[in-house]
Order: structure tokens, then sequence, then C-alpha cells
């Protein structure tokens, strides 16, 4: 008669598989050890921080400044054209793979390629008056190539309207700067995964201390001037109860007060737009 196996030797016990598992591990970990940077580790730091941001914040410390006027952020293109570091941070942003990360990840990796990106492209054409001179009324500075990255051609108008709009996070709007008087200012710090929600909304609310450019109440006329952004992207901020609803947050309490409560009917004006170029004066 044939002798069956018991069920102890058909399935490992509990301390057998344990030991073959810590086996594997060791295994694994010296293969990972002694195989020195190879692709698959390259790959994941890539994933991880696809920007060297750490970079990114001593360029902006060392060719941007605070400007106590309309513009809010001036860039000292012409000192940037001759930055070493320039190359290396826009070469960065084209090799990342932000299909890969997780949301809060891609939303500041998209943030910060459109904010290098723009500035790059005004490099490439420096001195300029405008951004808007860099295109035509045919073709748009927006619809210009101005990387490829994971082999898809990308414009800075693909990156706002077709990337960071389809991801439902209105506050981008603050974040993303088209090297424009009127745009918010530029922020001096990169975008960081994790703390993404409060630089957004320090964003926010730095955008809008602006009564030249951002938002100014008239309460004896019941009126309120806004950005045009807010007009041209109104769509973006219905999630969010309206631009009304969600500028609110980021102003005084005194305004928020205003606004969520006799201002929700008053009229709206918006400024005009002013695309001059926010070089160093």
């Amino acid at each position: 008669m044939t002798a069956h196996p018991t069920r102890s030797e058909v399935a490992p016990s509990p301390r057998r598989d344990s030991l073959r598992r810590l086996f594997r591990a060791i295994t694994i970990l010296a293969l990972v050890s002694f195989s020195g940077p190879g692709p698959l580790r390259a790959e994941t730091e890539a994933d991880l921080a696809p920007i060297d941001l750490p970079l990114f914040a001593r360029i902006l410390e060392g060719h941007t400044r605070a400007a106590a006027d309309i513009v809010g952020t001036r860039v000292n293109y012409e000192s940037l054209k001759k930055s070493s570091d320039w190359e290396q941070l826009t070469l960065q942003v084209r090799r990342a793979k932000p299909s890969q990360l997780a949301r809060n990840e891609r939303i500041a990796y998209w943030i910060n390629a459109y904010n290098i990106l723009t500035i790059d492209l005004v490099l490439k054409h420096y001195p300029v008056e405008s951004i808007r001179d860099i295109g035509s009324f045919f073709f748009p500075v927006w619809d210009k190539t101005v990387a490829t990255i994971e082999g898809r051609e990308i414009s800075l108008g693909f990156i706002e309207h077709e990337i960071l709009r389809k991801l439902d996070e209105p506050r981008i709007h603050a974040a993303i700067v088209c090297a424009s008087t009127s745009c918010p200012p530029l922020s001096r710090t990169p975008f960081h995964a994790d703390a993404l929600d409060q630089e957004l909304n320090t964003a926010m609310r730095v955008w809008l201390a602006s009564s030249e450019k951002a938002i100014a109440i008239d309460r004896a006329n019941h009126r309120i001037r806004l950005s045009a952004i807010f007009d041209w992207f109104e769509e973006d901020f219905r999630s969010r109860g309206g631009v009304l609803s969600a500028i609110a947050p980021h102003v005084s309490n005194e305004d928020a007060e205003w606004l969520r409560g006799s201002g929700r009917d008053a009229t709206i004006r918006y400024f005009d737009y002013d695309w001059t170029l926010n070089d160093f004066e």
C-alpha cells in the first residue's frame, strides 16, 4: 500500500516557513548591496524625487527676489542664463516618470515642472518683453513644445489644461506662474508632495494679499474686483462652492465673513491682465 504524505510534509510548518522567508530576505538584501547602482536603483530614486528640490531651492534663492510691487517675485533671467545648474535641473524634469507618482507627488512635480519649463522657455528667447512674444496669434506660446516627458511632447498649455486642471485641485492656479506681472507671485521655494496642502494654501494667501491684481473688495459700492484667472478658470472652483467660497479661507477673517455673507451677490469685475515679463527691473 502506498503511504500518503502527512499534512505537515506537504505544507511547511510556520517555523520552517518563517526561516525560508528570512533566508530569502537576507539573500535579496545581499544581492542589492553588492549589485552597485544599477538601473533599478536609479529608477526608484527618480520616482521618489524626480526633481532635485534642494537644487531648485538654491536656484530660486539665488536668481529671484521678493519685490514690493505688483509682481511680488522678480526673476533674474540674465543671471540664470549663466547658471551651470540650470541645465541639470531642466534635464531632471525631462527624465522624470510622473505617471509612476502618487497624486500629491504628481501635482507637486507638475507645478514645479511648469514653473521651471516656463522660465526655461523665456531663457531660450531672452530678452523678451512678454512671454506671449515667443508665440504668435496663430501659434500661441502655450502650444509650443517645451519638453518631451515619458515619450510625449509637452507644452505649457498641456501641463495646465490636460494634467493639472484634471486633478481637481483649483489652488494650482495660485502656484503655476506664466512669467507675467499679473500672474500670482512665483514661489521662491519648490513645492513638496509631503507639504503640498500647506504650500498651496500659502500660495493662495500670498496671491490674494495683493489688492492690485488678485482681489480688491469695495464694500461701499458692493463690488469685488478679481484676477482674470478666476474668470478664465471659474469652472475649476465649482467643486469648492464657487470662486468666492474657494477664496474665503485664504483672506482676512473680516473679508472672509463679508464674502460668505452680503458679498455673495456683489458685482464682480476683473483686473486687466498685464503680460509684461516678471524680470528684474
